[in-house]
């Protein structure tokens, strides 16, 4: 039997299908993740008020514009003009979890000294704190040499590891897209320099981001290993 492409098309609606973009996901497969999302919720819940938590990670930022979504005229199609030579640079930065305030440094490198130069301002941000965690994914440069030794020499600070490819875990990844729908999107800047001006406005005048713990942070599995672990915290405090 021969039937037209529309046919099928509504065939397809009438099962509930719809025609939509696919999405990248991570595996989302670490043996600890149970763990250090019970160990994050933690902190989140037992948060003395001399301590800080901050959840960190790193922005491309690219000259060329990222394509997506926006309002259009019907029958119209916004053009956006692609660079001659793509330029980067990067943002780091650091989500206060209580507050939604966002710290961040910018470089043109995206190695051990954009992070160095993040912990630098945090600790300038934070003088009174007598804690600072820091909530980082396992990305090398994270765990580089150099930033190890800068911990070393700072013991206010302790970095609290992500499960692997578990983004869904960081709530400023939230903020980024935040950042990616205002700044980089579609943009028409011809200037790396201006699109990083972009960001810095974004970041200084909207805001504040509070976003909550995603679902996964409240699993059965993980509530069972918080209060686990807070029989141990219990134990040791008798």
């Amino acid at each position: 039997m021969k039937v037209s492409r529309e046919t099928i098309r509504r065939w397809l609606h009438e099962q509930g299908y719809v025609w939509k973009r696919a999405r990248h996901v991570a595996r989302d497969d670490d043996p600890e993740r149970v763990t250090k999302l019970a160990r994050i919720r933690h902190l989140v819940e037992h948060l003395r008020p001399s301590e800080v938590l901050l959840f960190i990670d790193e922005l491309d930022i690219h000259l060329l514009p990222k394509i997506g979504y926006e309002w259009m005229l019907k029958g119209t199609q916004t053009k956006v003009m692609t660079p001659g030579t793509n330029k980067k640079q990067y943002l780091a930065g650091a989500l206060d979890y209580l507050t939604g305030k966002i710290v961040h440094v910018v470089g043109e490198r995206k190695n051990r000294w954009l992070v160095i130069d993040l912990l630098r301002r945090v600790d300038r941000q934070f003088p009174t704190a007598t804690k600072i965690y820091l909530v980082a994914d396992n990305y090398l440069i994270h765990k580089a040499k150099a930033v190890e030794e800068w911990l070393k020499h700072h013991p206010r600070f302790e970095i609290v590891w992500l499960p692997s490819y578990c983004p869904k875990a960081n709530p400023i990844e939230r903020a980024f897209g935040d950042v990616h729908d205002k700044c980089t999107r579609n943009h028409k800047r011809t200037q790396i320099a201006d699109v990083v001006s972009d960001v810095k406005w974004h970041l200084k005048r909207n805001g504040p981001w509070r976003y909550k713990l995603s679902s996964i942070y409240y699993e059965s599995e993980v509530d069972a290993a918080l209060a686990e672990l807070n029989h141990v915290q219990q134990l040791k405090a008798a």
